[in-house]
């Protein structure tokens, strides 16, 4: 079992803590170790009043229970007032809770200035005076978390509510700027739109409901949100009733409604208002470079001419759908085999050498733990974009040649056999407008035998073909992640032989650049580089040494972008910084400060835990293979319909006795559904883990999935509220 959330050692600081909410965060937070700050002024809804009653009740209550806490009196106006209480009771600040707000609805045509003005003082102003009172302590320790606390009102509006609602919509710009600014060093900030009963809802939800949404029911969200091993930054959330979901923004492909030289025309906005307002075909910005970017592209178009001359122009759409024939294409599945030959060859290519005793397990087939270096996988995997099949691909009329390795992205479900035969499946994941240039993301699936053994994804950038109009970013990428803000916790360098590319040559990437000076002068460089790949293999091989003692059962996964090139013979620095299972690392040039792979990081499988169950199948023992295997089959014929009613996916870990005896997929987003063996390709929404006993009686309605998840029997993951959605499968689609 994963061990529990604590905050020991944390400082945090709740605004509003008096009651409700605010009083909830604080109680959880203490009980779980931190050192709180409970803030209130102790005034009623409408911010009248004061006393200092409210927020001293709460410091009983914690101190009472064993916990530490101090009261704060002032106005969240005083930010720092506030943030000096926490300095001088407990000498830091961690984390910032902006919880206090206060009601003055009005109807739009009532609302008065000093309504206006209150509300947007408590809420808006507030906020960012206690959030800029503890941001320079933030950022000299490298670390904070803080909660924006918006609301359904401020994203969707209310009646009664603008003064409310614009303060609350303005704390979520606020945060987004904040987790840009603060990225960098440490410092998350997410927003949430909580749903709760307290004295600010009562005006505004009916007394039944109130009954249903406690505090309690929103503060474990929090807690996440603001503990130190969560990633998530800059993101929105409705939290209520032990249900939570994630928010983003969503737009139209859209149509283009001028010609170069042409007036743009109410007219022709009519004319295309239909496209403009279809939500059938959608991209998610998630910045203002996503934003601004799609109208760089539009401007290309329309300067370079390619806008049709139709007054009702639909070019924007045409463009897209082109590409749209391209996405999800599937390349034709192909074999690699190898044998310890090819597994050593490579490890060699990528430096390992028998200086180091512990790295001869990758170069000797006699050692008794000989293994494959788990980036190998990329080599297996890469005929799909060194053969040449992406010249086929419908849409992509792309000069092959001007083809440059953008990013990277690995995962092993298991360490590779140290022989064997891999199939390979692929297809186009997205593509992606660039401005000067366009990303195709292509997506490989590798089975060994009938099992799925490692997924890569290809990140392909092709040089002078962007400017299409298309969208700038995708949720299908595999995401780089930024260094922490520290000096590096570990550095390890490797010099390079100055035969390295010829030698890493042998493992199949033959591209001319590598080897040929002439070849590499027309490219625009004074000699062959390495392999980006090369490189890659490099610094995963200190990371695997360093963190995991060569464990290849330890790797999980791996993420990098190729940043500058490598000439054979240079030595390559690789800086480490640990953080829980995740490894993040940058690669440079020693001697310089060219970074030559950044934003990267490796995925560690932790060494106790979970994640150490067994996996090994027994499937010829497992009833609810039958299962699967007829909703597969059912799938086929309708899986369609199911993917618009759910859209979400499912991963199963069937067990016997303790040990995890099996694992299935059902895919209920991509295409058209399916259900298969093994873990998702990518991320499930939901994990479920049941005993094959247990499945059955639940398939036969004998036992409710509900009861079996309070009692235990049923475990979940992920977004439990998806779970509901299961009734249907497994009702409709299960019956044997």
């Amino acid at each position: 079992m994963a061990s529990p959330l604590r905050f020991d050692g944390r400082v945090v600081l709740v605004t509003g803590a008096g009651g409700g909410l605010g009083r909830a965060y604080a109680l959880a937070f203490a009980e779980r170790g931190a050192s709180v700050v409970v803030n209130d002024i102790g005034g009623d809804v409408k911010g009248d009043g004061k006393s200092s009653l409210a927020a001293d009740k709460v410091v009983e209550e914690i101190r009472r229970k064993g916990g530490k806490a101090v009261a704060s009196y002032d106005t969240v106006e005083a930010g720092e007032k506030i943030v000096k209480t926490a300095l001088d009771a407990f000498g830091r600040i961690d984390i910032v809770v902006n919880n206090a707000g206060i009601l003055r609805d009005r109807s739009f045509a009532r609302t008065s200035d000093e309504d206006w003005d209150l509300i947007h003082r408590v809420h808006l102003r507030g906020s960012f005076q206690v959030t800029r009172a503890a941001w320079d302590h933030m950022k000299k320790q490298n670390y904070g978390r803080i909660i924006m606390t918006s609301s359904a009102s401020g994203i969707y509006g209310n009646f009664g509510q603008a003064n409310y609602s614009a303060a609350k919509l303005g704390l979520l710009g606020l945060s987004n700027t904040l987790a840009i600014e603060g990225r960098k060093s440490n410092i998350h900030c997410n927003t949430i739109a909580p749903a709760a009963g307290s004295r600010m809802t009562e005006t505004v939800l009916p007394e039944d409901i109130l009954e249903g949404l406690k505090p309690d029911y929103v503060a474990p969200l929090v807690l996440w949100l603001c503990h130190e091993s969560c990633d998530e930054n800059g993101s929105l959330f409705e939290v209520g009733a032990g249900w939570i979901g994630k928010l983003r923004w969503q737009r139209t492909v859209g149509a283009i409604v001028r010609q170069r030289n042409q007036p743009m025309t109410p007219e022709a906005v009519r004319a295309n208002w239909a496209k403009i307002c279809d939500f059938d075909n959608t991209s998610t910005p998630q910045s203002v470079q996503d934003s601004t970017g799609s109208m760089i592209g539009v401007l290309s178009k329309i300067d370079s001419g390619g806008v049709s001359t139709n007054r009702t122009s639909h070019a924007a759409s045409t463009t897209t759908s082109v590409f749209d024939e391209a996405i999800g294409y599937q390349l034709p599945p192909f074999y690699s085999a190898y044998t310890e030959l090819e597994a050593i060859m490579y490890a060699l290519g990528v430096g390992v050498s028998v200086k180091d005793p512990k790295d001869l397990k990758f170069v000797y087939e006699g050692s008794s733990d000989f293994s494959c270096l788990p980036t190998f996988a990329v080599v297996l995997a890469q005929k799909s974009v060194m053969s040449g099949d992406l010249g086929a691909v419908p849409g992509l009329s792309i000069n092959l040649s001007k083809v440059l390795h953008g990013e990277q992205y690995l995962e092993l479900y298991k360490p590779l056999p140290r022989t064997g035969k891999l199939r390979s499946e692929a297809r186009v994941a997205d593509v992606l407008d660039k401005g000067s240039g366009s990303v195709i993301l292509i997506d490989v699936y590798s089975y060994y035998e009938k099992e799925l053994i490692c997924y890569n994804q290809f990140s392909i950038f092709v040089v002078g073909s962007g400017g299409f109009g298309g969208k700038q970013s995708s949720d299908k990428v595999k995401e780089t992640a930024a260094i922490p803000n520290r000096p590096p916790d570990a550095v390890l360098t490797d010099t390079s032989s100055h035969d390295q590319a010829a030698l890493y040559r042998l493992s199949g990437d033959w591209n001319p650049l590598h080897i040929d000076p002439d070849f590499a002068n027309l490219a625009g460089f004074d000699k062959p580089i390495l392999h980006g790949l090369c490189t890659f293999g490099f610094s995963a091989r200190h990371v695997l040494k360093q963190f995991a003692d060569n464990d290849v059962s330890r790797f999980k996964a791996i993420k990098v972008r190729f940043a500058k090139p490598v000439y054979p013979g240079q030595t390559l620095q690789t800086e480490m910084w640990k953080e829980g299972n995740r490894i993040h690392f940058q690669t440079k040039i020693q001697g310089s400060r060219d970074i030559v792979i950044s934003n990267a990081y490796v995925d560690l499988v932790p060494t106790s835990g979970a994640s150490d169950v067994s996996t090994t199948s027994e499937d010829g023992e497992l009833q609810s293979t039958l299962v699967f295997k007829e909703i597969g089959r059912r799938l086929k014929d309708v899986g369609h319909k199911v993917v618009k009613k759910v859209n979400a996916v499912f991963e199963w870990h069937i067990t016997k006795g303790r040990n995890v005896a099996a694992k299935w997929t059902i895919d209920l987003k991509s295409g058209s559904g399916e259900a298969y063996q093994g873990p998702a390709r990518g991320s499930a929404d939901t994990t479920i883990i049941i005993s094959d006993e247990d499945f059955m009686e639940v398939v036969q309605g004998k036992l409710d999935p509900q009861k079996a998840f309070f009692s235990g029997r049923l475990k979940a993951r992920g977004n439990i509220m998806l779970s509901q959605k299961l009734q249907m499968i497994l009702k409709d689609y299960a019956k044997l």
